[in-house]
């Protein structure tokens, strides 16, 4: 018998047989808005991973520059995200043509807390947002404005059990693959050495 198949949960009746419920604090940590606790974590988070859906599917992005490059709003019910330099295929974007709903993750490196912010994004061109997240030189083509409806922060525990920064430390671990590896999977009759060589050399001048 395929055992992936077996046992297969399709039921929260079923989820909730298999789990402890949630304490009452758990149950009531979501916020509508963003707190002080969370503005303070934003703005010491270099990262976030944001995530989208649409027709054409899901889109889990992420996103980074220096702390504080996400700001907040004073009353904790809007975030700015400035839509840096990628590779121009704007998956998440255009998901958010389609379905404003998004999903955030921050983080802090060292801290095993992250926080969690979900809302409706719009996408702003806006001149003069635009021009308050210009960094050396250059402004974002766009900037996403996140209406909050939930925010809060989720416990240490994933990054505990991955020992995720203790390993950052230990520099690239030997053997992880590099864009060239990716490129020769795609085609195996591609330049692993030139690829990264090339990518590597030009990509701290492409940043922004």
């Amino acid at each position: 018998m395929d055992t992936l198949t077996e046992h297969i949960l399709t039921s929260r009746e079923d989820l909730a047989a298999r789990f402890d419920p949630p304490t009452e604090r758990l149950r009531t940590k979501a916020l509508d808005h963003v707190n002080a606790a969370g503005r303070n974590f934003i703005a010491r988070s270099p990262f976030l991973v944001l995530a989208t859906c649409g027709a054409d599917g899901l889109d889990c992005s992420p996103k980074g520059d220096a702390p504080g490059f996400v700001t907040v709003s004073d009353d904790g019910k809007t975030l700015l995200i400035p839509d840096r330099a990628g590779n121009n295929r704007i998956d998440g974007l255009k998901n958010l043509l389609e379905d404003a709903r998004v999903a955030t993750i921050f983080l802090i490196p060292g801290a095993n807390e992250t926080y969690r912010v979900n809302g409706r994004a719009r996408i702003s061109d806006d001149p003069e947002l635009r021009q308050r997240f210009v960094v050396k030189g250059k402004a974002p083509k766009v900037v996403l404005v996140i209406a909050v409806e939930q925010a809060f922060q989720h416990c240490p525990k994933a990054l505990l059990r991955s020992n995720l920064w203790q390993a950052a430390q230990a520099g690239r671990p030997e053997g992880a693959p590099t864009l060239g590896d990716f490129a020769v999977a795609r085609d195996p009759k591609s330049d692993k050495q030139a690829l990264d060589a090339a990518y590597y050399g030009r990509v701290m001048d492409d940043l922004y």
